[in-house]
């Protein structure tokens, strides 16, 4: 008898347990995969050329809201639950749903969806959504280049289209953007690695996309996605804390994971955190791992022309991911308006339309700034009307891309850049060089 599953995921970690665990193992029947957190990735099919010869029809995916039918319906016997930063309160009421309607619940650790690497591995993860991961690993491949060493960015899964032809997926040039079609969320991550010179692969099939990567570089660098951890056996485990969210380093899975896996510790942004919550993330850290570096860390604000802000009725436009299900209530853009004179911040939800107004609906903790959802073509759309639509005299906008290359604004638009900058010693490329030195 097999062992009938469902993966409940969010096409990322759901895929990968699959790949690398499910795939080819008899022991275990595969029923259907449930998704959830990103718009309009249910409804497709994990395809056969992708799913192996025991699924010759593929695996159906549906919403996550049909979790407890399916249970029933398909004689479900566990459900492995395989997506990243949610609270533990949040992933035990899953795990009482999932009882309830007569399955197991699973969640499935590093040993059982680690690959190992022929090259050293530095992984970069996260308590939570919107910490600095992206900072934090363009520093790391930045010190790893300044070493003489060849790195690629291998960036955890967003396949939210044609998953046979984002099975693995390398990034070169602006032009493999276009050829990809890559969402607004895609491009935030990889665009400013290619502004560094750094190839970025990605995709679905992460053994696949790790032998390729490991034929022409000399070490891999794990740019983690979520707060969850790597897909990869680590060398060194880089580990961002945010102290504009004290407290959610113990409280958040698979967050904590990482915490209690941590060689180093980046407590970041403590240059606009209040210093009783760097304290009190320091002591947390140490409290669940006493045996890891901490590294304190500042992300400093930039913009083109800090005069143009002042005295301006600006929308402010945030990273979407940070304040959905990362659950801020604000980021750069909203410090840099307030930093650089802003008269107001205007509200954007009475100009939201379509899938943009219904993310204000679902993350009610979103405050007034605009959170850059580009999941599609369409979604996309709906935040240049958005953005066309509300009536201020300047976008600041604090997505790590160019967003006036994927749509049009009919304003005047300034944009925020950070990057990261240690604070004291050690340093990450103290860190690294003693790490890789060799």
């Amino acid at each position: 008898m097999t062992i009938r599953t469902i993966i409940m995921g969010a096409a990322g970690r759901d895929f990968h347990n699959f790949n690398v665990f499910f795939r080819n193992n008899p022991e275990y029947q595969v029923v259907a995969f449930t998704a959830t957190q990103i718009p309009n990735i249910e409804g497709r099919r994990y395809p056969p050329q992708l799913a192996g010869p025991l699924y010759p029809e593929g695996i159906p995916i549906y919403p996550e809201s049909e979790l407890e039918h399916l249970i029933k319906t398909l004689a479900v016997d566990q459900v492995v639950f395989a997506y990243s930063d949610v609270s533990h309160e949040y992933v035990m009421h899953k795990a009482s749903l999932v009882m309830a309607a007569g399955a197991d619940f699973r969640l499935m650790g590093p040993g059982s969806t680690q690959l190992k690497s022929s090259k050293p591995v530095i992984a970069v993860c996260a308590v939570r959504t919107g910490s600095g991961k992206s900072q934090t690993s363009r520093r790391v491949a930045k010190i790893l280049r300044g070493m003489g060493l060849r790195v690629a960015a291998i960036r955890h899964p967003m396949p939210y289209g044609d998953l046979v032809r984002q099975e693995a997926q390398r990034f070169a040039s602006y032009a493999d953007l276009d050829r990809y079609e890559c969402t607004i969320e895609e491009r935030e991550e990889y665009e400013p690695h290619l502004d560094n010179g750094v190839i970025v692969y990605a995709g679905v099939d992460y053994e696949k996309i790790l032998r390729q990567a490991e034929a022409e570089v000399d070490v891999i660098l794990w740019d983690g996605g979520n707060n969850d951890f790597s897909f990869y056996k680590e060398d060194l485990r880089i580990v961002v804390a945010d102290p504009h969210r004290p407290g959610h380093e113990q409280r958040y899975h698979p967050g904590e994971t990482n915490v209690r896996r941590a060689d180093v510790f980046v407590i970041n942004k403590v240059d606009t955190a209040n210093p009783e919550a760097v304290l009190q993330v320091r002591e947390n850290l140490q409290a669940l791992n006493p045996n890891a570096i901490i590294i304190e860390a500042a992300s400093p604000i930039f913009v083109d022309d800090p005069r143009a802000i002042r005295g301006k009725r600006v929308l402010v436009i945030e990273d979407g991911p940070t304040l959905t299900h990362g659950e801020m209530a604000y980021g750069a853009g909203w410090v840099a308006a307030r930093r650089f004179g802003a008269a107001e911040i205007v509200d954007p939800r009475p100009y939201a339309v379509g899938s943009i107004a219904e993310t204000y609906q679902k993350y009610s903790q979103t405050g007034p700034i605009l959170p850059a959802m580009g999941y599609g073509e369409t979604q996309m759309k709906e935040l240049e009307a958005t953005i066309n639509r509300a009536e201020v005299d300047l976008v600041i906008s604090a997505t790590p891309i160019d967003i006036t290359r994927v749509i049009k604004i009919n304003k005047p638009v300034q944009r925020v850049r950070y990057e990261l900058q240690e604070i004291g010693q050690p340093t990450l490329e103290d860190i690294l060089k003693e790490k890789l030195g060799k």
